[in-house]
């Protein structure tokens, strides 16, 4: 009996845990430890141990299909392309629209990328990082001038006071959740803020039990109190900043004093003391964030105060320090550099700044020019711009996504698609999304293709071909490439394998343009920027000064304002939404896991024991949770965790779909839905069974 073992990266979390794949007899059996790793060495998490599991799934796509009235049939490669190719060039570029996936590789983001701008002429492409972290890209950039994690994750140990507030950290990232062990052994100190309890919050120094939607109340009360006792970092702010007297003039406003807003954040006045004396006295403070703090309409509001506190404390540009956004897919950070944004090209540049423009256009070589110089929709205004009986999107090109999950409001969703002439959906398995598509078409998974991608601390790293893809699935950049050539861009799309479109995007990233194919094969990687071909890489950025054309940080004053989806005599709960340990996203490759859903398989809704024994519910009845825009059935979990008034639900599962929940109230920079604090009402339907 010969095992063979093939070394990759995680398909799950930002985090990036390399692991070994076990092979036996062209099938992959298990997983093993790969400790060369500086991320992970050798440790894995629930969803790594077992992320083998949905490869070889009956349920896996293996030959193209194309929709006849109500029906799919099989099709070959040929037949499917040219359906596709003839339909897409009927329609003018401002009515297609592409939509990539923070879960593909970056050489997949990349050619659908420049599929859409150069083939298709498009500038409508996005991807679902608007889910995760619109507001991380855009507070981030106007804070530091460019919107990455600061940081390192092996830095994270070396810190003395870590502040975590909307990650539920050593659940949703585990691995993550190590290094805060790790500093904890040290001698750091952990704070902790959230409205659960969580396995985050038992490795808590301080646990901080506040109020979803109260984060910029409570952020700028901490900073009142430091400058109000001298713990500021005045040379730091004076040499590295600018704008500070007005974020200064706002947190020393009254309504932030400790003693009024500590009880509208639901917390005692002690403890904003506490947190501020601890940050404020700290020789090396890192901040982690997550989905908690960005899936909110405050969401940048909530970024940009993050950022005041570290520039505030000095906390920048050092080991142990820094802001470290927690990205929720294992390529959003990938996705988004190689440009699958509607406003940015790869590598960040404006797609309206017409140098930018002309280069990529240069570089490519599309004989008749690439899309218009000017944003694109992102995916919220597409879905808005389906609505009606006259759409002005016709035709879209949906890669490795599933909106009708991922996306707040899936009704509108639906109809959205419903609406479309054509739709083409792309992926591993018959999503929900692909019961709308017109031509549905088989891709490899990530065990099943070479390539790269990018983990949330910006280092690429590679994946590798395990096995063959199942039947006549292909990866993600072969299918790409086929349709480009049948739409007379073959020249455009020619490479003899994965390293050559790495080379290609190398070269129009200027954060990249230093990387070889051979250089990102290393066990450790390489943290971008990285230049130049002798650059080692920058694990911590902002070292001697930001992004901004005058080296400086920008601080930027943030009033507190409350969430617009309050509790009332209607709704009198708080409900807000996250990840488990034992699943990832919506669900399509963790509930294909045996291993995972045998631990958890179906959505559920957490309750404070005083707000259900006010409602004669226990743990196990099914409840009817009432919200402004609809309702839906679930089984209640009645534990002691949770705050008071405050309720809880994973997003994982489409038969209790959460992005229901969030009012319709979008950011006006992100474009973010409310998903952490909606209010809701609970009746009782039915006694659990005995």
């Amino acid at each position: 009996m010969t095992f063979t073992q093939v070394t990759t990266t995680c398909p799950y979390c930002s985090t990036g845990c390399s692991l070994n794949l076990v092979i036996q007899d062209g099938k992959v059996i298990g997983t093993a430890p790969y400790y060369r790793s500086p991320v992970n060495e050798g440790r894995i998490c629930p969803k790594g141990t077992y992320c083998h599991q949905f490869i070889q799934n009956p349920d896996r796509l293996k030959k193209p299909l194309i929709r006849k009235g109500d029906i799919f049939y099989e099709a070959d490669w040929d037949a499917a392309l040219d359906l596709i190719s003839r339909r897409f060039a009927a329609y003018q570029p401002d009515e297609m629209a592409v939509l990539t996936s923070a879960r593909c590789s970056n050489e997949d983001n990349y050619l659908a990328m420049k599929f859409a701008r150069g083939v298709l002429k498009t500038r409508h492409i996005d991807h679902c990082a608007r889910i995760c972290h619109a507001a991380t890209m855009v507070g981030l950039f106007l804070a530091f001038g460019c919107s990455a994690m600061t940081n390192s994750i092996p830095d994270i140990g070396e810190s003395d006071c870590i502040f975590c507030l909307g990650s539920n950290t050593l659940e949703q990232h585990p691995l993550i959740g190590r290094q805060i062990i790790k500093a904890r052994a040290r001698g750091a100190r952990l704070i902790y803020a959230d409205p659960r309890f969580t396995p985050t919050a038992v490795q808590s120094d301080l646990f901080i039990q506040f109020y979803s939607g109260s984060d910029v109340l409570l952020l700028n009360s901490i900073m009142g109190e430091i400058i109000r006792n001298g713990w500021e970092d005045n040379s730091f702010i004076s040499e590295r900043t600018a704008k500070y007297e007005s974020v200064r003039k706002v947190v020393l406003q009254k309504r932030y004093e400790p003693e009024i807003a500590g009880p509208l954040c639901g917390v005692t006045p002690e403890i904003i003391r506490t947190t501020a004396e601890w940050i404020g006295n700290a020789e090396r403070c890192t901040v982690l964030y997550a989905m908690g703090i960005t899936q909110q309409t405050a969401g940048v509001d909530n970024v940009r105060s993050i950022a005041n506190l570290m520039m505030l404390t000095g906390n920048m540009g050092r080991p142990g320090t820094g802001v470290n956004a927690l990205r929720g897919q294992n390529n959003v950070q990938g996705a988004c550099d190689v440009g699958c944004l509607p406003n940015f090209f790869p590598g960040y540049g404006k797609v309206s700044d017409g140098a930018a423009h002309r280069t990529l256009a240069r570089q490519w070589g599309f004989p008749n020019g690439i899309c218009e110089p000017r944003e694109g929709y992102d995916i919220n205004t597409l879905f808005e711009r389906l609505k009606g009986n006259s759409p002005e999107i016709k035709a879209m090109y949906l890669i490795g996504e599933n909106p009708v999950v991922s996306e707040p409001d899936p009704a509108a969703v639906k109809e959205g698609l419903s609406n479309l002439e054509f739709l083409v959906v792309q992926d591993i398995f018959f999503t929900e999304t692909c019961q709308h598509a017109d031509v549905v078409l088989p891709a490899a998974c990530w065990a099943e293709k070479e390539g790269t991608q990018t983990n949330t601390e910006r280092r690429v790293q590679r994946i590798r071909k395990a096995i063959p893809p199942p039947g006549d699935a292909k990866p993600d950049t072969e299918i790409i490439c086929a349709l480009a050539a049948k739409m007379g861009f073959a020249e455009q799309f020619t490479y003899t394998d994965t390293r050559d479109i790495f080379n290609e995007l190398c070269t129009v990233i200027p954060q990249y343009r230093g990387m070889t194919w051979d250089r990102v094969s290393k066990p450790e990687g390489i943290c971008w920027p990285c230049p130049e071909p002798n650059h080692p890489g920058t694990p911590i950025l902002y070292t001697d000064r930001f992004s901004h054309p005058d080296g400086k940080g920008v601080f930027y004053p943030v009033d507190w304002k409350e969430p617009s989806d309050l509790p009332d005599k209607k709704y009198p709960l708080r409900l807000t939404t996250g990840r488990l340990i034992w699943h990832w996203q919506s669900g399509t490759m963790t509930r294909r896991c045996k291993n995972l859903t045998d631990e958890v398989n179906e959505g559920y809704l957490e309750m404070n024991p005083t707000d259900a024994e006010s409602l004669k519910v226990r743990s196990g009845d099914l409840i009817k949770v009432s919200f402004r825009r609809g309702s839906l059935l679930c089984k209640a979990r009645v534990v002691r965790d949770i705050k008071k008034g405050t309720t809880f639900m994973p997003f994982h599962f489409i038969e209790r779909a959460t992005g229901n929940l969030p009012e319709d109230s979008p950011d006006s920079l992100p474009r973010m839905s409310e998903y952490k604090v909606a209010a809701i009402s609970i009746e009782k339907i039915q006694d659990a069974e005995p």
